[in-house]
């Protein structure tokens, strides 16, 4: 032991006479002769175990030192009771005291318990409670004296201040007052002693020390000559002798206090793509009604909930005089794509992918259908592809993937969709027919996406085919066959009867192989939506192409907006795969909801990292529908105000089967309007027709057009009662027919004038009967009584009336013809002279149409 303890040391420390100590030790089979004799941690130990043994043999305060006979504990508790009510309602304090008293039990009792352990632990803790509260008593009473005695010293300076001031009153008291000149507050002028002119002061010696302290007290004072010496004590002591408060004296100390900025604050503030008024005030600390003004003064109107974009927001934060930092939303778009870079690996051969375009009805579909030995042109709605479709072919030339695109003029976005997702476009022009609008359009297509050309010259089985004329005709498009001295190959076939479709393969490859195509086999997967929609059994289907990496079942990918896990894989042809590779079309089961066309997808580790990507985005995507949605420039709800006069609205909700359809349509409808009608699709989704899509409907009074899908029962029984206009179709032109005449119905019908002959005035007859008669001749059509006439002038409008009478030789008819005399009486009008013309027309009903 660093420390050796002697029984002399163990009995001061267990507050025990050292007899004592030495009996016990005796007792327990140790004995000791000496008190400075060292006991040992063993012998220490072995006495504890004795003492415990014989603990109902032997008194705790033999062993302990004294110890109370009784505890006794007292509780107070304190509530407040209302008795009462109204102005004799009162406040009673009750108090409940509890007072519980403890014995502590003799010897004897104690030796009959044998020694009862938890009646020992009782009476220690409430050993310990008892010096517990003793020591907090201590501190309450401590804390009272010192309370006690600041009290005291505060109330001793007040009045040593009261006194020094008092002892200063008196002495300016001796000395003589110095009056000032001062102003009459009631007269408003000065007070003086003459005739209006204030004396002149005395001229004043300068003073120090007692005495200028004194003079300035004086001045203090000046205008209080009237108070009393102890009234101006009073109040000199309440402001200078008043001591400060603790809290002021704590700011004073530490420096805590606030204290007025003496610069104007600049501020870092960090705008991202769009923010809310709200949070731009709260990073400038600026209050929201003040930028909301603020905002008004720039000819902005927004409220303080209002979504604002990055332009705006950055306009005004420098206007208040702080500094703009572009915000870094993109932490997680970073995240997923260091996430897919760190997964690439060796890159490898693969297929081409290939896109078939071309005008409506020149046998894209056809020449796909022949390639893959399938019919799928009669399976398209009238006989026209509306989808994008996706297939892949295994040829003699090996694998190539095929994008079927529409042709029709309101799937341009689809055709510009699969001109960017494809390596090679296939061209299809009829022999027969030659190059049409959207033929050029795909052409234009294909040269935004930087992607060459290979032109089929389809329908060279017909009579008038003439693939010279094709050729021709794309020269003047900037499209050079190969045999003119250009780059494109021109290949000539018949879809119909398979003429000549092996070349057409032999050039896909040969154009495949001087692309170099190549990919990263292995790795997650990323790749692009060609066409999406909602299936009632599987939910949200994506129909996606696999650009890099194998997509697997199990899968977590983001897909723009939406996410994920693969549940599924199927190929073009409804057999479900595990997975698919680059250049391989396939359709994904398992997304959140239905995604864009053409968004991207991305595979990722974990689920928690593809459901951060699509909030952000969707959050992001969600705010910028907002901003161009808020039309919040005084300018342009002026604009709006003005359009907005004269013209009338056709609302409509539009449902498709798949998203690029859905697409289409909008853009094909919304370019219907005019300034007469404003065409609106207020409402548009993949899937069947809901009751949310006919209470829409229902309200804003819009029609809603089914486009290869139907209303389920709760959608039709909303129709049906509110008498919503619903129609449905599966021909996209059908589409655009029927809303045009839509649009007319409720353009209605508009009056137009219509001249049906003139007369020229040769010379005037004077009748008692009929007043005025003009000799006229008719130079143009015809005129007729029935309808009315005006009188020109000078090709001027003088008179605008009707016939009083038409008469020829002298009889009365009901019309005349073209170069034919006439004698022509107007009503109510007797000013006709030669020379002038009269003009007769007739009013009709037209139909408005867009």
């Amino acid at each position: 032991m660093s420390q050796q303890t002697t029984i002399r040391k163990l009995a001061a420390l267990v507050n025990t006479p050292v007899e004592k100590l030495l009996e016990q030790l005796a007792t327990a089979g140790m004995p000791f002769s000496d008190p400075d004799q060292v006991v040992s941690s063993t012998e220490k130990v072995k006495l504890l175990g004795f003492l415990r043994r014989t603990h109902g043999k032997t008194d705790k305060a033999e062993v302990a030192g004294e110890a109370p006979k009784k505890i006794t504990l007292s509780r107070s508790r304190k509530q407040e009771l209302t008795v009462g009510g109204g102005k004799s309602r009162s406040t009673v304090d009750v108090v409940v005291r509890k007072k519980v008293t403890l014995v502590r039990p003799d010897s004897a009792e104690a030796a009959q318990a044998g020694g009862d352990d938890e009646r020992a632990e009782i009476l220690r803790k409430l050993e310990e409670s008892r010096a517990r509260n003793a020591a907090e008593q201590k501190a309450l009473e401590e804390s009272d004296r010192r309370r006690a005695e600041e009290a005291e010293r505060e109330k001793r300076e007040a009045e040593e201040a009261a006194l020094r001031a008092a002892e200063e009153a008196k002495r300016a008291a001796a000395e003589p007052e110095v009056i000032p000149v001062t102003e009459d507050p009631l007269r408003n002028q000065p007070s003086s002693h003459g005739h209006g002119h204030p004396p002149k002061p005395p001229a004043r010696k300068a003073r120090t020390g007692a005495a200028a302290e004194e003079e300035d007290r004086s001045r203090r004072f000046a205008g209080q000559m009237h108070l009393s010496a102890s009234e101006r004590a009073r109040r000199s002591s309440s402001t200078r002798g008043k001591p400060k408060s603790r809290r002021q004296s704590d700011q004073a100390r530490t420096g805590t206090g606030f204290t007025r900025p003496t610069a104007p604050v600049v501020r870092d503030v960090a705008i991202g793509e769009t923010i809310t008024v709200a949070e731009l005030a709260q990073k400038m600390a600026l209050k929201g009604g003040e930028l909301v003004k603020q905002l008004f003064k720039m000819g902005v109107m927004a409220t303080i909930n209002q979504v604002i974009d990055h332009d705006t927001a950055a306009l005004v934060t420098e206007e208040l005089g702080h500094n703009v930092v572009k915000a870094d939303e993109a932490d997680v778009e970073n995240a997923l794509m260091a996430h897919v870079e760190e997964s690439q690996g060796e890159k490898a051969a693969r297929p081409p992918v290939v896109t078939i375009m071309g005008h409506v009805d020149h046998g894209k579909t056809s020449l796909l259908d022949y390639i893959r030995r399938t019919k799928v042109a009669t399976g398209e709605a009238g006989g026209i592809t509306q989808h994008i479709g996706a297939y892949h072919v295994e040829t003699d030339k090996g694998v190539i993937s095929f994008l079927d695109t529409p042709g029709h003029a309101a799937f341009s976005s689809m055709r510009a969709r699969g001109a960017k997702l494809t390596d090679i476009v296939v061209l299809v022009v009829a022999a027969d027919d030659g190059v049409k609008p959207q033929t050029i359009e795909a052409v234009k297509h294909a040269k935004a996406a930087g992607v060459p050309l290979i032109v089929a010259v389809n329908k060279m089985d017909k009579s008038g085919a003439d693939p010279m004329k094709v050729k021709n005709e794309l020269l003047e498009q900037e499209v050079v066959a190969e045999e003119f001295g250009g780059d494109t190959q021109f290949v000539e076939l018949s879809a119909k009867t398979g003429q000549n479709i092996d070349g057409l393969l032999d050039a896909i490859s040969l154009q495949a192989e001087v692309l170099e195509l190549q990919a990263v086999i292995d790795g997650r997967a990323t790749g692009v939506v060609i066409e999406s929609s909602l299936d009632k059994g599987r939910g949200p289907v994506a129909t996606v192409l696999v650009q890099q990496g194998q997509l697997r079942k199990g899968d977590y990918l983001v897909c723009g907006v939406q996410y994920g896990r693969v549940r599924a894989l199927f190929d073009e042809a409804g057999k479900q795969v595990d997975s698919a590779g680059p250049s391989i079309p396939v359709q994904v089961l398992g997304l959140s909801g239905v995604p864009d066309a053409g968004d991207d997808f991305v595979v990722v580790e974990d689920e928690r990292l593809a459901k951060d990507v699509a909030q952000q985005r969707d959050t992001k995507r969600r705010d910028s529908r907002l901003v161009a949605q808020a039309g919040n420039r005084m300018e342009d709800i002026m604009a709006q105000m003005g359009q907005a006069e004269g013209q009338l609205s056709l609302n409509l909700v539009v449902k498709a089967d798949v998203q690029g359809s859905v697409q289409a349509l909008r853009e094909a409808l919304t370019a219907l309007s005019t300034d007469a009608i404003r065409i609106n699709v207020i409402g548009s989704g993949v899937g069947g027709i809901t009751e949310s899509d006919a209470q829409l409907a229902s309200t804003s009074k819009a029609t809603i057009i089914g486009f290869n899908v139907r209303a389920d029962a709760s959608a039709r029984k909303v129709i049906e009662t509110n008498g919503v206009d619903l129609r449905y179709f599966s021909i996209i032109y059908d589409v655009i027919d029927q809303v045009k005449q839509v649009a007319s119905g409720i353009l209605g019908v508009e009056i137009r004038e219509e001249i049906i002959g003139t007369a020229e005035v040769r010379d005037v007859f004077r009748s008692s009967k009929f007043g005025a008669v003009a000799g006229c001749m008719v130079v143009e059509g015809v005129v007729k009584r029935s309808k009315p006439i005006r009188v020109l002038r000078d090709n001027t409008v003088i008179f605008e009336g009707e016939l009083e009478s038409l008469r020829r030789f002298k009889e009365n008819v009901d019309e005349v013809r073209v170069n034919t005399e006439c004698g022509i009486g107007v009503k109510q009008y007797n000013d006709v002279q030669p020379g002038d013309q009269i003009e007769c027309f007739e009013r009709v009903e037209v139909q408005r149409t867009l």
